[in-house]
């Protein structure tokens, strides 16, 4: 795989540390690893956004972010209010396009979940990963109620014709409780996809080193790591 689409079941759910993690793993098995980011929104020019939390927790990874609003809000309802042009679905796919000419990975991160506009035409991250032909990771809440919005993710996935890749979950609790612990063995059937992995919480605010060193831990083989869903699951019930 030459491009991973990284989506969430929800804003806030860990989608940039989990890139950070992908990419971290990644790098660690020897690849090449770049990260798109179509459309920053809730930070102004002058703030770091998602690239630059990759970058710092993952490393040397190519960053790219093709637009920017400072509103917190979907990219079509932020670029409008801005006044500025959306991004659209094309422009992506030839931003991808060039990165994986160059890089063995490329990472593209999308804002809040699979659907959300991207333009006034109704543009979604599903059409860009239709142009591009590419996999589909889902970032998932680990708690009660997850399991519903998971797999009305897949199934958007699947009646596009998309693959999703698995799920992964954004920030595992410290403390699980009793939902989150049977979402282990829920989420794979609920999303009709593996689980590939369970990023700690507050693996953000580790530092650098540490993260990249226990970046392959948190993630399956399919993603380059070496985290086990059956043996973790067992540790958990």
């Amino acid at each position: 795989m030459s491009v991973l689409v990284v989506t969430g079941t929800n804003t806030e759910v860990g989608k940039t540390v989990v890139t950070a993690a992908v990419a971290a793993a990644a790098m660690a098995a020897g690849r090449s690893v770049a990260v798109l980011k179509p459309a920053q929104t809730g930070v102004t020019a002058q703030e770091p956004g998602d690239i630059a939390e990759v970058q710092r927790l993952a490393g040397a990874v190519t960053g790219l972010e093709l637009a920017r609003y400072p509103e917190p809000l979907a990219p079509a309802t932020a670029a409008r209010r801005a006044g500025r042009a959306p991004v659209r679905p094309k422009e992506i796919e030839q931003a991808a396009a060039r990165l994986a000419e160059s890089h063995d990975l490329v990472l593209i991160e999308g804002a809040g979940g699979l659907l959300v506009r991207l333009d006034e035409a109704g543009s979604t991250l599903a059409d860009v990963a239709q142009l591009l032909d590419a996999p589909v990771l889902v970032v998932a809440q680990p708690g009660l109620g997850t399991l519903n919005i998971a797999a009305l993710t897949a199934e958007a996935l699947r009646s596009r014709g998309l693959r999703c890749e698995g799920v992964v979950i954004g920030s595992w609790p410290a403390a699980p409780d009793l939902a989150t612990r049977c979402n282990l063995d829920d989420f794979p059937e609920s999303a009709e996809a593996p689980l590939l992995g369970a990023v700690p919480e507050g693996a953000g605010a580790l530092p650098s080193a540490t993260f990249r060193a226990a970046a392959p831990g948190w993630l399956a083989p399919e993603l380059s790591g070496s985290w086990d869903a059956g043996r973790f699951a067992a540790e958990h019930r």
